[in-house]
């Protein structure tokens, strides 16, 4: 029996679910992984809650890096940086030494890092991302440390509006500022974020279109300057958006996609042989478009590890792409969406209708009824459902309904005669779900 040597560039959910499902595929081979920080199968989505308090920071990791060892017998090597990439090898800088593993099989699951913008001051202390759990432990230390009133948060992403509650919570003064119009333009249609906007105008100080020029303070950060004047800054978080890290893949000659992450086929086979990607490093297809995408979110990420495990251990699984569903909130505000946004879908050349609805989230008899948003985008040519957005309460059920929807290629009229559960402590007898189908008609 042949004992096959994998190594695995990077140790969260990616990495560690393809390691995982390979030692359980082929408990005899050699599995090795690689991973720069002390956190294995971490959770950085966590890193917002852990800052604001409500959660511990070594929940952060879903498994202990014992249960990979002792329990599975992963040879996993922490504060392990691979430096360099060859056939057959790689470098890892590990205890202040240099050495090198050979490999059959590699697998590239080091993920992506925040783009952070060349401005003046971004070095000061007090200045922080929220990539990845170590961020978490630092932001906290410093609110421990220093006298932190006043808070700005660059960006108008997910990662900015939820490290902006994390503060709004704690009772700080809180400035958003962003460049675009709209915040989540790049995920949400316009009346989504609109009723976005005004909560979060409810809670801090919302600057939008205004462009950051640099940041200043005497031994630490004191105020963000922008073309609009100047923000009071006791600390500050960049979230500007993240870019993979296909620097060490590169080095091997694996070809880049179209979205600038690592090309991966189903199986999560790179264009060189035996070589792997899977995670925010690799990109994917898109379920409805069949375009290539780029999605770093968990779900896909996780299923991406098991699929590149399992092909790697020789069990053929197809990874069949993503939609981008995507659930977050901003306090008790709840956003989430799934397909194509009409924006999108129209720039894909689909003709569509739309519908924006409002409902309730129970009959209006049974209390705790709450406001939800629905919009839905549809193909008018075949009547399929393209996508679906909400805004409001109890998102993630019509959200998760509607992927399974769209996968399953509905059209209006599956969506409306889908018999969804009712009872008045639940969901209302015609659930918002069911109203938004029978608005936009089949």
């Amino acid at each position: 029996m042949t004992v096959k040597r994998v190594v695995i560039i990077g140790g969260g959910a990616a990495g560690m679910s393809a390691a995982s499902r390979v030692k359980k595929l082929r408990p005899e081979w050699d599995v090795k992984v690689f991973e720069a920080t002390e956190w294995v199968s971490h959770a950085p989505c966590g890193v917002p809650y852990v800052v604001e308090g409500i959660s511990p920071q070594e929940k952060l990791m879903h498994y202990p890096p014992e249960v990979f060892i002792k329990k599975r017998g992963i040879d996993l090597h922490l504060r392990a940086e691979v430096i360099e990439v060859e056939s057959g090898n790689v470098r890892v800088r590990e205890d202040e030494t240099e050495r090198t593993y050979e490999w059959d099989y590699l697998l590239f699951a080091n993920g992506a890092s925040p783009q952070v913008p060349a401005l003046e001051g971004i070095d000061l202390p007090g200045v922080f991302t929220a990539d990845l759990p170590p961020d978490a432990v630092a932001i906290r230390g410093y609110l421990e440390k220093n006298d932190v009133r006043n808070v700005v948060v660059i960006g108008t992403g997910y990662i900015a509006l939820e490290m902006a509650e994390a503060f709004v919570a704690q009772g700080k003064n809180v400035t958003l500022i962003g460049r675009s119009e709209r915040v989540l333009r790049k995920t949400f249609d316009p009346e989504v974020t609109g009723i976005v906007e005004s909560k979060l105008r409810d809670h801090l100080n919302l600057r939008l279109e205004e462009l950051t020029m640099h940041l200043e303070g005497r031994g630490r950060v004191e105020k963000v300057v922008t073309d609009a004047g100047e923000h009071p800054a006791d600390l500050v978080i960049i979230a500007t958006g993240i870019k993979p890290n296909t620097e060490l893949a590169r080095q091997l000659g694996v070809r880049m996609g179209e979205t600038g992450a690592i090309w991966t086929n189903e199986r999560m086979e790179t264009s060189v042989e035996n070589v792997y990607a899977a995670g925010d490093v690799a990109e994917t297809r898109h379920i409805i478009t069949g375009r290539r995408v780029w999605v770093p979110l968990a779900p896909p990420g996780n299923k991406m590890g098991y699929v590149a495990g399992s092909n790697i251990a020789g069990r053929v699984v197809h990874f069949r792409g993503v939609l981008g569903t995507s659930v977050t909130k901003f306090l008790d505000l709840e956003i989430g969406k799934t397909g194509l946004t009409e924006a999108e879908a129209i720039k894909e050349g689909y003709d569509v209708r739309t519908a924006f609805i409002k409902a309730k989230t129970r009959p209006h008899y049974y209390p705790g009824a709450r406001e939800i948003h629905l919009k839905g985008v549809v193909d008018n040519e075949t009547n399929r459902l393209l996508g679906v957005q909400a805004v409001g309460a109890e998102v993630l059920p019509r959200i998760d309904t509607a992927a399974a929807m769209i996968s399953a290629n509905f059209t209006t009229e599956d969506v409306f005669f889908t018999d969804l559960a009712y009872a008045p402590p639940f969901a209302p007898v015609w659930d918002p779900l069911i109203v938004l189908a029978r608005v936009l008609k089949f």
